[in-house]
């Protein structure tokens, strides 16, 4: 069955405007598992401008389905990983001017280096992932690794949905969509769990919740953007329902 793993980075956001204790990503998370989430994703920025220390501990202790850890490969978050301990670290690329990630981790340009980290995360029960292109040379390389999850981007698919006027038809989406498929394949075959996620929404969601073997999507933006209207809660369940519709 597939599984919907929200992101609660925007509730720290709202809660940084103001440099208060409010909105608190615990709540969130609570009420997103209420809604039927299967895990909450939070993504520790070395500037911590959204997320910080604090809130990684206290959803580990606190959060009752699976957390999963965003982060840069540097020596300070595989730290701040192995003594949380989350249920699932995904390394992604970060830049300080970006306002989301942007692309994915260039696994196969720092192979060595990334083994190391997926080595020190491994040895603390922590399982690894990776956020890489929908490409085959990252998804060997991802493999090589010795990661367990590669997350697809699905950025480029969103982007193509959005231009071409929401139609899923549309042939620039459906290449988007043949890429996206074909490296998926390309996971499952090599032992690797098969997620996707990055600007996915309540309209182009279906489309990727269909791919065949795909275990887990990751979304936040479209569903806080939805809670402010009908609460966090019902526009996580809606989210799951839609993805689980296609799924079948």
């Amino acid at each position: 069955m597939i599984e919907l793993g929200v992101n609660i980075d925007h509730v720290a956001t709202l809660r940084q405007a103001r440099r208060t204790w409010e909105p608190d990503p615990v709540w969130a998370a609570v009420e997103a598992h209420l809604g039927g989430a299967d895990g909450i994703t939070i993504h520790l920025r070395e500037d911590r401008r959204h997320i910080g220390d604090e809130d990684v501990r206290r959803l580990k202790e606190l959060t009752q389905v699976k957390l999963n850890l965003e982060m840069a490969a540097t020596d300070e978050m595989v730290g701040i990983a192995c003594r949380t301990r989350p249920q699932m670290a995904m390394l992604v690329p970060e830049g300080r001017h970006e306002v989301t990630t942007e692309g994915g981790l260039d696994v196969a340009g720092q192979e060595s280096r990334l083994k190391e980290v997926v080595a020190r995360l491994s040895d603390a029960g922590i399982v690894t992932s990776v956020f890489i292109d929908a490409e085959l040379p990252q998804v060997e390389a991802a493999a090589r690794i010795g990661a367990r999850v590669c997350e697809l981007h699905t950025g480029p698919y969103a982007h193509a949905f959005h231009t071409q006027g929401r139609d899923a038809d549309a042939d620039a989406v459906l290449a988007e969509v043949d890429k996206l498929c074909r490296a998926g394949e390309a996971i499952l075959q090599r032992g690797m769990r098969f997620n996707a996620g990055h600007a996915l929404n309540y309209y182009n969601v279906g489309r990727i919740a269909a791919l065949p073997g795909v275990r887990e999507l990751h979304i936040g933006h479209a569903i806080i953007s939805r809670a402010l209207f009908i609460g966090l809660r019902q526009a996580v369940r809606e989210m799951k329902a839609l993805m689980e519709r296609a799924a079948a």
